[in-house]
């Protein structure tokens, strides 16, 4: 989680693959910014408040508009996890901690790898920056602490003590001290200049999970696998408080830029808001983060959103974040979701074989569409809201008849599953991404098959067109994501 530098923002990411914005002051949902395929490990705002970076279990740091909400970039190095996201104080430089035990560089206006740092031989989980960036400190699952020079990449010190992971590591606000928190439950504060260890604070029955100073650098928080956040004096290095409501580890703290909220995020699915004048709970949890999201839509008006997870669908009101209704049917998870485009309807696929109408209004079910013999991966509404494509595991797309509910014909041709289907915007065409590495282009009016765009190295889990239809983008589980140019006769393809 990180607050934005004038703290009227919160970001968290969780392990549901989505990046949530949220109100600092009136605790709403503002908007979620979908894309990584595995769940967030990592979030961190520039110094100037407008991108995100957030680095992910999938191999990629993802540059968010936060004004905006919009994909900006994608930083793809080797494919590992990324375990930890910084940017520099100048914001010119994007550290990143890899899970093979490389800390990477990046030019953040260019988005281009500047240098490695290799030197950890396990996993680096947590990178830092020290207030006038010239130092980089990064703590390993191999239980040390290196610091290397920002503009040269140089090694420059180790720093070693801890006998366990270090988790997560925080600068003082005056740069003079480093404290880490660790899996051997201790928390160890070094000398920023010298790495020469200060002190230890014991206290922690449990492995410290998160570390974060207060803006004026008297309060230290450390937050651990039972859930408990411990307050700390930096003076007098007093225990002075402990904050308890999570259920399971509290693995990530954040200070607001006044340092009077604390933000608390955790393995048991919520956020909590810590007053840090009375160390009460501001507001009760955010949630939003129940368990895995397998869709999300927006209703195209843009006040609600759609959820399927689980076996249910939920409806979630996009100003206030609130539940507002959730849609029972399905006896199996449920992949894909979408709105009509008049706004009345919403279509679901699941792993149970259906496909399931509901009124998007009232929540009321309306009808199940019965064909597919296996688990149905993706649903697409034509322009026109005439046509409902649907795509399945059993290698086939079915298009269907919106107003009557009929079957209208079975687009056959794929050799594997069928994981994503798309109308393009003027409607004429369909495009279905599958298993077999292939992208099939078909006639939406008569069904029959026009081209196939080959280039994948493995399954193509997503199709999307450009709002002009010129262009479509695929993505694939071998890393990549192909562009491919559309003349209106589909003659040509690039990619």
């Amino acid at each position: 989680m990180a607050f934005s530098s004038n703290g009227k923002i919160l970001a968290t990411g969780s392990d549901d693959g989505n990046l949530r914005l949220w109100d600092a002051d009136t605790v709403e949902l503002k908007q979620t910014l979908t894309g990584h395929t595995s769940r967030v490990l990592s979030v961190a705002f520039s110094p100037d408040g407008h991108t995100i970076a957030s680095g992910s279990d999938d191999g990629t740091i993802r540059l968010w508009d936060t004004h905006s909400g919009k994909h900006k970039n994608t930083l793809i190095g080797r494919g590992e996890a990324v375990w930890s996201v910084a940017f520099s104080p100048d914001g010119n430089i994007i550290a990143t901690g890899n899970y093979h035990s490389t800390i990477r560089l990046w030019d953040a206006h260019t988005s281009t790898h500047k240098t490695t740092l290799i030197g950890h031989t396990e996993g680096v989980l947590s990178v830092a920056f020290n207030p006038n960036g010239n130092t980089i400190a990064s703590g390993s699952e191999d239980s040390t602490i290196r610091l290397w020079d920002a503009y040269t990449g140089k090694h420059q010190n180790t720093l070693t003590g801890h006998e366990w992971s270090v988790w997560s590591m925080a600068f003082s606000p005056d740069g003079n001290t480093i404290a880490s928190g660790s899996s051997d439950g201790t928390i160890r504060f070094w000398d920023a200049h010298t790495g020469k260890h200060k002190r230890t604070v014991t206290g922690h029955t449990v492995g410290v999970r998160s570390v974060a100073f207060s803006p004026d650098g008297r309060t230290i928080a450390f937050g651990d696998y039972s859930g408990a956040i411990r307050l700390w004096d930096t003076n007098t290095n007093e225990y002075k408080n402990t904050l308890t409501r999570h259920e399971w580890d509290a693995s990530s703290l954040a200070f607001s830029p006044d340092g009077k909220t604390l933000v608390s995020g955790s393995g048991d699915h919520t956020v909590h808001l810590w007053d840090m004048t009375n160390k009460t709970i501001l507001r009760d949890s955010l949630i939003g983060h129940t368990d895995r999201v397998y869709s999300v839509a927006f209703s195209p008006d843009g006040r609600t959103i759609a959820t399927g997870g689980d076996d249910t669908v939920r409806l979630w009101d996009v100003y206030t974040g609130q539940h507002k209704k959730t849609l029972i049917g399905h006896t199996e998870d449920v992949y894909s979701v979408a709105f009509s485009p008049d706004r009345n309807m919403i279509a679901t696929g699941s792993r149970d074989g259906t496909v399931r109408l509901w009124d998007a209004h009232t929540g009321e079910y309306q009808n199940t569409l019965i064909g597919h013999t296996d688990t149905v991966r993706s649903v697409a509404f034509s322009p026109d809201g005439k046509t409902l494509a649907t795509a399945g595991a059993d290698n086939n797309v079915h298009l269907w008849d919106v107003r009557t509910r009929q079957y209208k014909k079975t687009l056959t041709g794929h050799t594997w599953e069928v994981r994503s289907v798309v109308f393009s915007p003027d409607g004429r065409t369909i495009a279905t991404g599958s298993g077999d590495n292939n992208i099939h282009l078909w006639d939406a009016h008569t069904g029959s098959y026009k081209k196939t765009l080959t280039g994948h190295k493995n399954s193509v889990n997503s199709v999307a067109f450009s709002p002009d239809g010129k262009t479509l983008a695929s993505g694939s589980l071998d890393g990549t994501v192909l562009l491919w140019e559309l003349p209106p006769s589909t003659s040509q393809n690039r990619q």
